[in-house]
């Protein structure tokens, strides 16, 4: 049986947090020891990548692009990169970059070195939008609200969901996706046994 897999990149659903639209490809595969997404922008001028560095986190990231031309601004520097161009970006640079021409693609990897690669930002609350039963709405949201500030104590999410029943569900399904702190899940998991009227 085989253990490799492979996807078109068109397959993978693009998402967005309200800046850039991209495609998790590390979440698609369920990759664990890096991170990798991939970023298009649709007409000229779009930004691809939001301004930002990695000193917080620590994270190395290296910018691939794929198709198209994208101009990198890299701690005030413009940098002008065609297809095949790599950028390589240690955490303490400031970075963003913006489509030159239509449908420019760029592939970013990223990860701390030394360390195992951990989920973080959007990663985190991102499959919770998405979940199943996300059309439950209110709760995800709120879910997912809570999420985006960091704030993974069990309690506090699970509180902030008990008031709509199917979302402690499709949070859970959420949370073992992403691999969520063992908290969260021991949380979520009581929950719903309790509301099935199980042990928990």
């Amino acid at each position: 049986m085989a253990t490799w897999t492979s996807a078109q990149l068109r397959d993978i659903d693009e998402i967005s947090d309200g800046r850039v639209p991209w495609r998790p490809v590390r979440h698609h595969f369920g990759i664990a020891s890096f991170g990798l997404n991939v970023f298009t922008g649709r007409e000229v001028g779009d930004r691809i990548i939001n301004e930002h560095d990695e000193t917080e986190d620590g994270n190395e990231e290296l910018y691939f692009v794929h198709t198209g031309r994208a101009r990198f601004e890299l701690d005030g520097e413009s940098l002008e990169a065609t297809p095949g161009t790599l950028v390589y970006a240690p955490p303490e640079v400031r970075r963003t970059a913006f489509a030159e021409e239509p449908n420019t693609t760029i592939v970013v990897v990223g990860g701390r070195p030394g360390h195992a690669y951990e989920p973080s930002g959007w990663e985190v609350w991102a499959p919770f939008d998405r979940a199943p039963g996300a059309d439950a709405g209110d709760g995800i949201r709120k879910l997912a609200a809570l999420l985006r500030t960091f704030d993974l104590r069990a309690e506090i999410v699970v509180r902030a969901i008990r008031s709509s029943a199917d979302i402690v569900d499709a949070a859970l399904a959420g949370a073992q996706a992403i691999a969520a702190p063992p908290a969260l899940l021991r949380a979520l998991d009581a929950d719903s046994a309790a509301r099935a009227g199980g042990p928990g």
